[in-house]
Protein backbone atom coordinates (compact mmCIF):
# COMPACT_ATOMS: atom_id res chain seq x y z
CA UNK A 1 0.00 0.00 0.00
CA UNK A 2 1.43 3.22 -0.66
CA UNK A 3 2.16 6.32 1.84
CA UNK A 4 -1.01 8.40 1.84
CA UNK A 5 0.06 11.61 3.29
CA UNK A 6 -3.71 13.71 2.88
CA UNK A 7 -6.95 12.64 2.69
CA UNK A 8 -7.37 14.46 -0.22
CA UNK A 9 -4.53 11.32 -2.05
CA UNK A 10 -8.09 8.57 -0.86
CA UNK A 11 -9.61 7.14 -3.72
CA UNK A 12 -12.55 7.09 -1.61
CA UNK A 13 -12.27 10.54 -0.38
CA UNK A 14 -11.96 11.92 -4.52
CA UNK A 15 -15.07 9.86 -5.66
CA UNK A 16 -17.12 11.29 -2.56
CA UNK A 17 -15.92 14.73 -3.49
CA UNK A 18 -16.32 14.22 -7.11
CA UNK A 19 -19.69 13.02 -6.76
CA UNK A 20 -20.76 15.54 -4.05
CA UNK A 21 -19.75 18.17 -7.04
CA UNK A 22 -21.81 16.31 -8.97
CA UNK A 23 -25.08 16.64 -7.11
CA UNK A 24 -24.05 20.34 -6.34
CA UNK A 25 -24.05 20.91 -10.35
CA UNK A 26 -27.39 19.17 -11.03
CA UNK A 27 -29.04 20.10 -8.00
CA UNK A 28 -29.10 23.71 -9.14
CA UNK A 29 -32.18 23.45 -11.62
CA UNK A 30 -34.21 21.90 -9.22
CA UNK A 31 -37.48 23.50 -8.30
CA UNK A 32 -37.04 26.68 -5.82
CA UNK A 33 -39.74 24.91 -3.67
CA UNK A 34 -36.87 22.07 -3.13
CA UNK A 35 -34.69 24.87 -2.03
CA UNK A 36 -34.85 23.84 1.70
CA UNK A 37 -35.77 20.14 1.64
CA UNK A 38 -34.16 17.57 -0.85
CA UNK A 39 -32.16 20.05 -2.67
CA UNK A 40 -30.84 21.42 0.92
CA UNK A 41 -30.54 17.50 2.23
CA UNK A 42 -28.49 15.63 -0.47
CA UNK A 43 -26.23 18.83 -0.47
CA UNK A 44 -25.49 18.77 2.53
CA UNK A 45 -25.32 14.52 2.83
CA UNK A 46 -23.28 14.41 -0.12
CA UNK A 47 -20.86 17.06 0.91
CA UNK A 48 -20.65 15.40 4.69
CA UNK A 49 -19.01 12.20 3.23
CA UNK A 50 -15.88 14.07 2.56
CA UNK A 51 -15.80 16.17 5.30
CA UNK A 52 -16.20 13.29 7.71
CA UNK A 53 -13.33 11.34 6.14
CA UNK A 54 -10.79 14.28 6.51
CA UNK A 55 -12.22 14.09 9.98
CA UNK A 56 -11.70 10.44 10.15
CA UNK A 57 -7.75 11.13 8.38
CA UNK A 58 -7.27 13.35 11.15
CA UNK A 59 -8.17 11.22 13.90
CA UNK A 60 -6.44 8.04 12.77
CA UNK A 61 -4.27 7.90 15.70
CA UNK A 62 -7.08 6.25 17.58
CA UNK A 63 -8.81 3.66 16.02
CA UNK A 64 -11.93 3.88 17.68
CA UNK A 65 -12.28 7.22 16.33
CA UNK A 66 -11.24 6.97 13.10
CA UNK A 67 -13.45 3.99 12.57
CA UNK A 68 -16.46 5.68 13.71
CA UNK A 69 -15.66 9.22 11.46
CA UNK A 70 -15.75 6.37 8.37
CA UNK A 71 -18.96 4.97 9.51
CA UNK A 72 -20.45 8.81 9.79
CA UNK A 73 -19.33 9.10 6.64
CA UNK A 74 -20.91 5.58 5.21
CA UNK A 75 -24.41 6.58 7.17
CA UNK A 76 -24.11 9.85 4.79
CA UNK A 77 -23.79 8.14 1.87
CA UNK A 78 -26.52 5.89 2.59
CA UNK A 79 -28.79 9.03 2.96
CA UNK A 80 -27.64 10.68 0.12
CA UNK A 81 -28.20 7.06 -1.97
CA UNK A 82 -32.12 7.86 -0.60
CA UNK A 83 -31.96 11.41 -1.37
CA UNK A 84 -30.83 10.27 -4.75
CA UNK A 85 -34.24 7.66 -4.72
CA UNK A 86 -36.07 10.75 -4.01
CA UNK A 87 -34.71 12.88 -7.03
CA UNK A 88 -35.59 10.36 -9.11
CA UNK A 89 -38.93 9.78 -8.17
CA UNK A 90 -39.72 13.31 -8.43
CA UNK A 91 -38.54 13.41 -11.54
CA UNK A 92 -35.43 15.84 -11.03
CA UNK A 93 -33.12 12.88 -12.80
CA UNK A 94 -33.18 10.55 -14.93
CA UNK A 95 -32.73 6.82 -14.37
CA UNK A 96 -29.19 6.87 -16.24
CA UNK A 97 -28.47 9.37 -14.02
CA UNK A 98 -29.50 8.16 -10.84
CA UNK A 99 -27.76 4.65 -11.61
CA UNK A 100 -24.72 6.44 -11.84
CA UNK A 101 -24.63 8.35 -9.12
CA UNK A 102 -25.73 5.50 -6.76
CA UNK A 103 -23.42 3.32 -8.03
CA UNK A 104 -20.64 6.18 -7.54
CA UNK A 105 -22.13 5.59 -3.53
CA UNK A 106 -21.78 2.12 -3.54
CA UNK A 107 -18.00 2.43 -4.55
CA UNK A 108 -17.13 5.24 -1.73
CA UNK A 109 -19.33 2.41 0.42
CA UNK A 110 -17.06 -0.05 0.15
CA UNK A 111 -13.71 1.75 0.12
CA UNK A 112 -15.40 3.48 3.38
CA UNK A 113 -16.63 -0.49 4.82
CA UNK A 114 -12.89 -1.54 3.83
CA UNK A 115 -10.99 1.29 5.87
CA UNK A 116 -13.04 0.45 8.94
CA UNK A 117 -12.15 -3.16 8.43
CA UNK A 118 -8.62 -2.72 8.45
CA UNK A 119 -7.77 0.17 10.23
CA UNK A 120 -4.60 -1.08 11.69
CA UNK A 121 -3.62 -0.27 8.26
CA UNK A 122 -4.39 3.24 8.49
CA UNK A 123 -4.20 3.97 12.42
CA UNK A 124 -1.91 4.39 15.43
CA UNK A 125 1.65 5.80 15.16
CA UNK A 126 2.86 3.69 12.64
CA UNK A 127 0.11 4.94 10.43
CA UNK A 128 0.86 8.45 11.83
CA UNK A 129 4.31 9.22 10.38
CA UNK A 130 6.00 12.44 10.18
CA UNK A 131 8.39 13.11 7.50
CA UNK A 132 11.90 14.02 9.31
CA UNK A 133 11.82 17.70 10.42
CA UNK A 134 14.78 19.86 10.87
CA UNK A 135 15.08 21.89 13.50
CA UNK A 136 17.95 24.64 13.44
CA UNK A 137 18.06 25.59 16.87
CA UNK A 138 21.47 27.94 17.78
CA UNK A 139 22.37 26.99 21.43
CA UNK A 140 25.48 29.87 20.94
CA UNK A 141 25.51 32.41 23.63
CA UNK A 142 23.59 30.34 26.16
CA UNK A 143 25.86 28.70 28.50
CA UNK A 144 23.34 27.04 30.06
CA UNK A 145 21.93 24.91 27.06
CA UNK A 146 25.30 24.36 25.82
CA UNK A 147 25.21 20.36 26.21
CA UNK A 148 23.94 18.32 28.86
CA UNK A 149 25.92 18.67 31.72
CA UNK A 150 25.43 22.64 32.13
CA UNK A 151 29.08 23.49 31.50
Amino acid sequence: MPLVRDFKELRTYRLAFDAAMRIFEISKNWPKDERYSLTDQIRRSSRSVCSNIGEAWRKRLYVANFVSRLSDANAEAAETQVWLDFALKCNYIDSTLHSELYKHYEQISGGLIKMIAEPDAWCGPAAVREEGAEYNVSLTGDPDLSDETGT
